[in-house]
């Protein structure tokens, strides 16, 4: 299947609610819109359906969980075949009772199931405790082939992980693509907001440079307060954005408001950054032996 030279793509920066059906509503909204201005591409934030319920630990929000397929993936599959367009979205899966998986699910734009990718790197720190919720993935870093090219799909915490964006490149992925939830304690000041937002841009770019493909990262925006009450809750910085094959920022939203970013993308520009930066020739596999260590003692 070949990917078409210039692929328009889209992301939905959006604030989210208790309201799943609301939160799904604004979202499909977005999507209409992205497709009205040309997008054949659209990506959605992390867990867009609900509020980022890892905040605490609590066993009655597993109820959110769905299958895949299942209501939502159907949803959204019937618009991307409405609207011609492939989308990715980011939903809480259940695979079994006592089994869940934070998952992205490809729509292709014929309706149908593309693929999906279980997170595999899930973290456990306060306000962030994924671990109590989600599996790790076990579909490991494959690409999703659909209409508009080889998708590398990965979710939040994967994206501080280069040993990811590569194997997924090596894998054939023409975009890497990011849904994320990310945000500052309140509590931390200005200095130290700016260092993790700057850390966190920094290592998605670098990723498009060390691997000569365009990033998509999207991120949710607004103040979600800790359920529990033990916290000041999370402030989500948005800024998501999205990366040519040289980290060049090419749209990137703000940390305040809900926004669409929508770029087209030439993607012959990947080749040709390859040709000049050939990262993949010139790598040394015959000494990469310890990175299957977790550490060299």
């Amino acid at each position: 299947m070949s990917s078409p030279a210039n692929l328009t793509v889209a992301l939905v920066q959006q604030s989210n609610t208790d309201n799943a059906a609301q939160n799904m509503a604004k979202s499909i909204a977005a999507i209409r819109d992205a497709a009205s201005q040309g997008a054949q591409l659209v990506v959605l934030q992390e867990l867009h359906r609900s509020l980022y319920f890892c905040q605490t630990e609590d066993v009655d929000v597993f109820d959110l969980a769905e299958t895949i397929p299942g209501p939502s993936s159907d949803t959204l599959g019937q618009l991307a075949k409405e609207l011609s367009i492939v989308i990715v979205a980011s939903l809480f899966e259940k695979r079994a009772t006592g089994l869940y998986h934070n998952t992205a699910v490809v729509l292709e734009k014929d309706g149908t199931i593309a693929g999906k990718y279980r997170k595999m790197h899930i973290p456990d720190d306060p306000g962030f405790y994924e671990k109590f919720y989600f599996t790790p993935g076990d579909l490991g870093f494959a690409p999703i082939q659909t209409s508009v090219g080889k998708l590398g799909v990965l979710v939040c915490w994967d994206q501080w992980f280069p040993e990811a964006a590569r194997l997924m490149a090596m894998a054939g992925a023409e975009l890497l693509i990011y849904p994320t939830a990310i945000g500052w304690d309140p509590r931390d000041d200005k200095g130290e907001q700016t260092r993790q937002k700057d850390a966190w841009v920094i290592s998605q770019r670098a990723h498009a440079v060390a691997n000569g493909v365009p990033v998509i990262s999207c991120n949710r925006v607004g103040h979600e307060s800790d359920p529990s009450g033990q916290s000041e809750g999370i402030q989500f910085w948005g800024n998501s954005f999205i990366a040519g094959p040289q980290g060049e920022l090419l749209a990137e939203a703000n940390n305040t408001d809900e926004q669409l970013l929508i770029v087209e993308l030439d993607q012959k520009r990947s080749e040709n950054v390859r040709r000049i930066w050939p990262y993949l020739r010139d790598r040394r596999i015959d000494h990469y032996q310890d990175l299957t260590k977790i550490y060299r003692d």
